[in-house]
């Protein structure tokens, strides 16, 4: 694993764990809150195994990124939506790497930002949404997820006793019908984002799974 650096668009750094792969793919992995980037470790290693390129990065305002460990706790919903910088600032560094097939993997808030940015760049391959919701701090999925392209896969998760994404992602699902591929998987008293993979050990080996299949 390597440490990166990078500086986004309106000039905020932001710090990353780049786990180099043997593929022309790889993914970027944005954390829930209060998490870090450090929430997707053992994640980032198993995908690093079947040989994507991964990058997991500390979001604006969290762990060592400019505004770090809890400047997020003044954002506003504007301050939120600027991570979309993070995530075009990690994507263009994947794509100097010769990355050429990119997934998106979020949790929560970090759910919501890598739906919205998906949706806004068709070339994502496909997006995997651990814990998201409907919205998350004005950042809005319902029409996001009406706007992926069919050739976008999406795999949608959470577990029954967070019942704001329970319920969500129930809604997300169906409004995602228009798509070749999409999953949802719906677990029971495992909590919120990548404590699910706590809770569930076995977890990580499904989604890991399920993108080395769409990945191809």
């Amino acid at each position: 694993m390597e440490l990166i650096r990078l500086t986004t668009k309106d000039n905020i750094a932001i710090v990353g764990d780049y786990y180099a792969g043997t593929k022309k793919s790889g993914i970027l992995l944005l954390h829930m809150m209060p998490a870090i980037r450090s929430s997707w470790n053992e994640f980032a290693v198993k995908l690093q195994q079947i040989g994507l390129h991964v990058l997991a990065i500390d979001l604006r305002g969290h762990g060592e990124s400019m505004g770090g460990p809890s400047g997020y706790r003044a954002f506003s919903n504007e301050g939120h939506q600027k991570s979309l910088y993070d995530i075009e600032a990690a994507v263009h560094f994947l794509i100097s790497k010769g990355i050429e097939k990119i997934h998106l993997g979020g949790a929560s808030i970090g759910a919501n930002l890598a739906l919205q940015y998906a949706a806004q760049h068709s070339e994502i391959a496909s997006v995997l949404l651990l814990s998201p919701g409907l919205d998350y701090h004005g950042i809005h999925t319902d029409i996001w997820m009406d706007n992926l392209k069919p050739q976008q896969a999406v795999l949608l998760a959470a577990s029954d006793d967070d019942v704001y994404s329970f319920t969500s992602v129930k809604t997300l699902f169906s409004r995602a019908a228009n798509l070749h591929t999409r999953e949802v998987k719906l677990l029971s008293d495992a909590g919120h984002g990548t404590a699910m993979f706590q809770k569930f050990p076995g977890f990580i080996d499904e989604l890991v799974a399920w993108l080395k299949q769409v990945d191809g």
